[in-house]
Formats: structure tokens, sequence, C-alpha cells
């Protein structure tokens, strides 16, 4: 059990920074085992239900320290009249140094659902030491992450990125609207919606599919604070941070606790440990992330 939420939960760590965080627009379709590789604002509803929305390790925020609790939720109706509701609530940490700590309890939901219980697990990034880990409090076990990759190669991914992703604003099948600023949470925000069409006969649709992404993003935080996702193929997904603090969190929440056994992550399914290729599975992304400078 531990094992498959771990080899979920580095599906996430590793390869939020396969991509980086400064795009502006947002990207085509990718193939259907991208959902792991995308940053946070890029992933499907798969990974915002796994709510690691803040933990990226390709994008590192000093000097704008909070806690808060990150809620998502995801509802689809299926065809039958049935319905999903799922909800996801995280206790969220980054202090002045950009280091963060996410804590979720995931519901019994997938692989988890065979215990009967919640499972909780706690991620923790450090930029100042270029590492993570995974805690496991039912355990105490800590499981350290490989550093995440970078170099030239991933310069070239962000230049191929960005003309595809002019493509579709060319061709019209992205839109991108301004909503202007609000104050959500007691958080100043500017709110972006973008709008996509796959065209007719694409997936094998037999009309065109509309995806519209509502995001209100804090400049002041670097965070999104209220996302709105509507995709007629999986539902409305909607996330908000809320419960905003400003003051510095204390910094044992980004350290290891003494009590804990510190092991290497083991390699991920799918891919070498660190690699750039995904777990597989899971939807297309099609979030763009917020502008980060």
């Amino acid at each position: 059990m531990k094992s498959t939420l771990t080899q979920v939960v580095l599906g996430g760590a590793l390869l939020l920074g396969v991509y980086p965080l400064r795009a502006q627009e947002p990207p085509p379709e990718p193939p259907p085992s991208a959902d792991f590789a995308l940053p946070p604002g890029f992933a499907g509803p798969r990974m915002e239900i796994l709510g690691f929305g803040e933990m990226h390790p390709g994008k590192v925020v000093t000097n704008a320290p909070y806690s808060a609790v990150g809620v998502t939720e995801t509802k689809q109706k299926l065809q039958d009249g049935n319905s999903i509701d799922r909800k996801v609530s995280s206790n969220i940490y980054r202090d002045s140094q950009g280091r963060t700590r996410r804590e979720t309890s995931f519901p019994g939901v997938g692989p988890l659902a065979a215990s009967g219980q919640p499972r909780s697990v706690v991620m923790i990034h450090d930029p100042v030491a270029s590492t993570g880990y995974v805690l496991h409090p039912d355990t105490k076990v800590a499981e350290q992450l490989p550093s995440p990759p970078g170099g030239p190669r991933h310069a070239g991914i962000q230049s191929k990125f960005e003309a595809r992703i002019q493509q579709e604003i060319a061709n019209g099948t992205l839109k991108k609207e301004d909503l202007g600023a609000q104050t959500i949470n007691g958080v100043s925000t500017q709110g972006t919606r973008y709008t996509r069409t796959i065209p007719t006969g694409q997936i094998g649709n037999s009309n065109p599919i509309t995806i519209t992404t509502e995001q209100w993003y804090s400049p002041d935080l670097q965070v999104v604070v209220r996302s709105i996702r509507t995709d007629p193929r999986f539902g409305q997904t909607t996330y908000d941070l809320t419960q905003i603090q400003r003051s510095e969190p204390a910094a044992s929440l980004f350290a290891v606790p003494t009590e804990y056994t510190v092991k290497q992550a083991p390699p991920r399914h799918g891919g070498r440990r660190g690699s750039g290729a995904g777990p597989g599975g899971g939807p297309e992304a099609v979030i763009p992330p917020p502008p980060t400078e």
C-alpha cells in the first residue's frame, strides 16, 4: 500500500519540474502520459485531486512566507445520472527561503480504497538543500527524493513548448481572456480565462469539445488562489487556497523529525528514478501556469 502511494507521490514530485514555469499561455493537448509530467497549473484532474498545487521543485519563491489550506474538489456527472464528488484538503506551508510543505490526507479512492481508511502523506521540498522528502506518518519513514532534473534539455523543451502554444493561438483552438483584478480569500488576484476547443474528430469526438479554465493568481504570493476547470469529459474541478496567513511558519515543519527513518525513495514505476518519462495514464493537461515574474 505504501509503495503504491509512494509511486503516485513520486510521479508528481519528480516530474513537476519537467516543463519550465515561465510559459505564459496554455499548452496544446499532450500525450496521456504527460499528466504527471507538467507543473502545477498544467495538470489535469488526477493532479488536481492529488493536490500538489504548491509542490513544484522547478519554481522557488523566496521572501513570501505563508500558510494556508488548499481545497480541491472534483464533481463529475455520469451518463446514467450518477455523480462522483471527490474533495481533498491539504495544509500548505512556505517559508522565506522558499521551502514548502504539504500535508494531505487521501480518501479511500482507487488503490487506497482497499484499506478502508484514509492515508496521510507529507511532502517537503527544500531548495536550500536541493532535496525533498515524502513522510509517512503511519510508519515514521521519510523517503528522500532525488533532485529535480535540469539543464540544457529543459531549454529545448521550453522552446518547442512555446512554439506549439503559438500554433494553437494562431489556428484559433486556444483563446485567452483577461478577467481583471479581484480580492479572493483576502488576497489580491488577477484573473484569466482560457478556452480551448478540441476540433471535431481530433480524438474521435463527433462534435467540438470546449474546455475552460479560470485562474485567479496572486502576484504577491506567486500562487494560484482559485481555479475552476470545466471539461465535459471529466467534470468540473475547483481549487481554493483558504485560511491564508502571511506569517513565517515554524522552521521545524521543513525538517525530517528525528524519530523518522530516512530511506532513499524507490524507482518510479515506468521509468528510471529522476527520468523525464511519466508513469503513464491520466487525462490530458489543459491548464496554463500563471506568470512567475
